[in-house]
């Protein structure tokens, strides 16, 4: 499994870490990569006289914020989806009964 993966080297907050990811994450992680630094150097803009360390916090809080906003608009869909597909089979039901 381990000769399937690939070393990356990715520079994060002006620091370089090298990991293994399978190739077909590469792209991935590269954009999550740049997607990290492109939003580092936006609060850095914003919010001058900082650490790094405050950044990066800011970053991971949005991050996590954005990875929870999607899972709840999933599970809003899910559920929207169920309620149909069960309004679909009252449906079905209420029409074969008339038959």
């Amino acid at each position: 499994m381990s000769n399937d993966l690939i070393l990356l080297n990715l520079l994060i907050a002006d620091r370089t870490y090298r990991i293994k990811v399978a190739p077909k994450d590469e792209e991935v992680v590269r954009k999550t990569a740049k997607t990290i630094n492109d939003r580092l150097l936006e609060y850095k803009t914003q919010f001058a006289g900082k650490d790094m360390q405050d950044y990066l916090a800011m970053v991971l809080v949005w991050f996590a914020t954005e990875q929870n906003a999607g899972i709840s608009q999933q599970m809003h869909t899910d559920h929207i989806t169920d309620r149909l597909q069960n309004l679909e089979k009252l449906i079905d039901n209420s029409l074969e009964n008339e038959s």
